[in-house]
């Protein structure tokens, strides 16, 4: 089942290095195919490089898909730790 989604990058520094380890090691944790785009580059959450290479700022919308066994659960967690501000302080 496929399950997509705009969520709206809205930590102060982005989808940075740590941010982007963050989300990739959550995405590892489903069997699903979790990607994420902007108008001009798609990147699978579980790889950290692509992740890095959308250059999502703060306030940056990204299109979420999730596509597979267990793509409601991880659209729900990967919504939750952008909305989180990937569990940054600043």
């Amino acid at each position: 089942m496929k399950q997509a989604t705009t969520v709206t990058i809205v930590n102060q520094k982005g989808l940075h290095a740590r941010a982007s380890v963050k989300l990739a090691e959550l995405a590892e944790t489903f069997q699903c195919d979790i990607n994420l785009s902007n108008q001009n580059t798609t990147a699978s959450a579980k790889n950290v490089l692509q992740l890095m290479m959308l250059a999502a700022s703060k306030g940056t919308p990204l299109n979420l898909v999730c596509e597979g066994h267990d793509a409601e659960t991880a659209k729900l967690a990967v919504i939750q730790l952008i909305e989180n501000r990937f569990d940054e302080t600043s």
